[in-house]
């Protein structure tokens, strides 16, 4: 087992016990802000193209050192060279790699920290061997592709006592702080519903899989893009933005904003593991001979997840809706005024009145909007995120100066809550043997299922279909390293 203390705690020790040297300020050394190499937190990046470009700018310190980063990227890792160029440039010491596995191997004793911005499907792969190394990891959302992988990366974390963050960055807004404050405070009373929703899908959705075949580009690794998931031909409605709608790659509309958007509710009310989750997705599929071979998410869905009573909390019904379906209009809300933003939002509805907030638990409100002319902010008892900076908040965590927003100890069962939901809307297409008058046939059974969930157990237990989807199948040599 590798020693945990780090190489820059070893080099404090190493210089203060130095005979006769005197310690000066680092400011002095370098000016304020300045941070020594010996100090800097050396930084790998997988999936270094797209928000693996944000991420990694974000977490070196460029942003808020004007253009010189306080961090070292010392490795960046893609499958795309086209798509990482970008990245490339603006880190150009940075050795550059198509695989992880071999980035991991080969410079292990060089990474102190990890950023993974992959595809879904691959969060968990790259994490655990990321984790099993001893290394911090800075996972984006989703934290994995589905609940089993979610639970493993979360204990794996606690295993190897690692500094953790998922890319949800409104965990570390002022905002969501401000929300949790309000509800714990009881300005609303009980609250007993929640709506979340989304204007995502903005990709495309409800597909059959490709048939016509299609070259791979050269700056493409096709079989590296795949990863964990099933051998497929290249097609470019996968890459480098479709992924998001096919199961085998992504986790659709809910995966990619409900860890945004459910966040202050998962926060403020306490949740853990739902007791029942109940989808319902707002057409059919008409070839009914193709039903299992449906990989692609509904172009639209709901889905209703049921909490028991939490300490002092009631039980709580959250509801879910994407492409395009809304929950009822609070009646609260004039003519004018809208519901959310783009992006989406949240109504917390409670005995003595509802909060509704915008994606990111932006622009918190109590409705109607007239009781904000005279509302007096409960106590803060919830410490800010300095300059609200989820990339930065991981760092300072690094350091021992902060706690992570979105450590995997929340993040974890945050996501687990999502992805029941998406088990819930794949579970509508499970198909099941039933007998009739002494015959074995098929049967299209999912719809509407009220799903009941063992959380501890990660067990459905009414309705064994489903249970296929809490964990997948993995191509071999992209499996989780535990």
């Amino acid at each position: 087992m590798k020693d945990k203390s780090t190489r820059r705690d070893f080099l404090k020790k190493a210089s203060i016990a130095a005979a006769g040297i005197s310690i000066v300020p680092r400011h002095v050394l370098g000016g304020v802000g300045y941070i020594p190499p010996s100090d800097q937190i050396r930084i790998a990046t997988v999936g270094a193209g797209g928000k693996g470009h944000s991420d990694t700018w974000r977490a070196s310190g460029m942003e808020k050192a004007g253009g010189k980063a306080t961090e070292q990227i010392v490795a960046l890792c893609d499958v795309d060279m086209n798509t990482a160029a970008k990245t490339f440039a603006m880190f150009p010491k940075a050795k550059k790699y198509k695989d992880y596995r071999k980035m991991l191997a080969e410079m292990d004793d060089e990474i102190d920290a990890v950023i993974i911005s992959t595809p879904d499907h691959m969060h968990a792969p790259v994490g655990m061997d990321a984790i099993s190394r001893g290394k911090h990891v800075y996972i984006q959302k989703p934290l994995a592709h589905d609940v089993y992988e979610a639970r493993m990366l979360t204990e794996a974390a606690r295993k190897h006592n690692v500094v953790t963050q998922m890319g949800n960055q409104g965990s570390s807004s002022d905002d969501i702080r401000r929300i949790t404050e309000w509800i714990q405070s009881g300005i609303i009373g009980d609250v007993t519903q929640v709506h979340a929703w989304t204007n995502r899908p903005v990709w495309e959705q409800a597909m059959y899989r490709p048939t016509e075949k299609v070259e791979v580009p050269t700056h493409i690794d096709w079989d590296l893009f795949l990863g964990s998931a099933p051998e497929r031909p290249y097609h470019p409605t996968y890459h480098p933005f479709g992924w998001r709608g096919w199961w085998d790659f992504g986790t659709g509309a809910l995966g990619d904003m409900a860890c945004h958007i459910i966040d202050p509710a998962v926060r403020a009310l306490k949740l853990k593991y739902p007791t029942h989750v109940q989808a319902f997705a707002p057409f059919k599929v008409k070839d009914w001979n193709r039903v299992n071979s449906f990989e692609s998410p509904p172009l639209a869905t709901i889905v209703h997840y049921d909490f028991a009573a939490r300490e002092t909390m009631p039980g709580v019904r959250l509801s879910w809706y994407d492409g395009g379906l809304m929950p009822p209009r609070p009646a609260e809300l004039m003519d004018d005024e809208p519901m959310g933003n783009w992006d989406g939002g949240v109504i917390f509805e409670g005995t003595a009145g509802k909060i509704m907030c915008d994606c990111y638990a932006a622009n918190p409100r109590l409705l109607p909007l007239k009781r904000m002319d005279n509302f007096q902010e409960p106590e803060q008892t919830i410490t800010r995120v300095k300059d609200e900076n989820h990339q930065q908040n991981w760092i300072s965590a690094i350091r021992g100066e902060a706690e992570a927003s979105s450590s995997f100890d929340y993040a974890g069962p945050l996501t687990e809550i999502v992805l029941m939901g998406n088990l819930a809307i794949r579970s509508l297409y499970a198909q099941e043997e039933r007998e009739d008058r002494g015959k074995k046939y098929m049967a299209y059974t999912g719809t509407g299922i009220r799903l009941a969930w063992d959380g501890e157990a990660m067990d459905i237990t009414n309705y064994n279909p489903a249970n296929q989807f809490v964990k997948r199948d993995y191509r071999d040599g992209f499996g989780l390293k535990m």
